[in-house]
């Protein structure tokens, strides 16, 4: 259930482009403290599962990558998460954003301890845009698999109900953050976090 949410998304954006080679993702190394490296096992998980469930044709492999890398732009799909301070230069916050607008996309997962350090340092990226919760009738939970009351609750945390938003540029989502959700751990096998195979 936790991977269909983001499998739906990447079904979406391959709909949305031509795709000459495998999809490629990779996770975001970024600056500031915060556990960037959590949980890499299910990245790995993640894309087994598309490649085995789906006729998306993805690369099997991915690898952690910083914005200011040669490599960034090459990634289609940047993922990333963690559970505490994120903090973005001048330089990257401008490079992120050339990403976005560009055909990039960017998931951020909140795994807890993230929310304050991204939505502060998205607003460097994009100062003139908000963080749009995101209406469940939107494609991305409604492509591939269906998640009618938006993106799956995987641990409670502060048991606040979960939400999913995005920004937005020449009408693309070009940036999904996921709050009080964490499908991301989801991806992880079921013993690491005690994760019921239903979530």
């Amino acid at each position: 259930m936790v991977l269909g949410l983001l499998i739906s998304h990447i079904s979406y954006l391959i709909s949305q482009v031509k795709v000459t080679s495998a999809f490629k993702i990779a996770r975001l190394k970024y600056s500031g403290g915060g556990d960037w490296y959590n949980d890499p096992g299910g990245d790995v998980n993640l894309l087994k599962y598309i490649k085995q469930n789906t006729l998306i044709d993805v690369e099997p492999n991915y690898e952690f990558v910083e914005i200011s890398s040669d490599k960034f732009f090459t990634y289609p799909f940047i993922f990333m998460t963690g559970h505490g301070n994120v903090v973005f230069s001048d330089y990257e916050a401008k490079r992120l954003r050339t990403y976005l607008e560009n055909g990039g996309f960017l998931y951020a997962d909140d795994d807890y301890g993230l929310d304050k350090a991204f939505r502060r340092e998205i607003k460097k990226v994009f100062p003139e845009k908000d963080l749009i919760e995101l209406p469940y009738s939107y494609g991305l939970y409604n492509c591939h698999y269906s998640f009618p009351n938006g993106p799956p609750k995987t641990h409670e945390h502060d048991g606040k109900p979960p939400q999913g938003f995005g920004i937005f540029h020449n009408n693309r989502l070009v940036l999904y953050y996921t709050y009080e959700s964490n499908p991301s751990d989801g991806w992880n096998d079921p013993d690491v976090h005690n994760t019921p195979p239903d979530k």
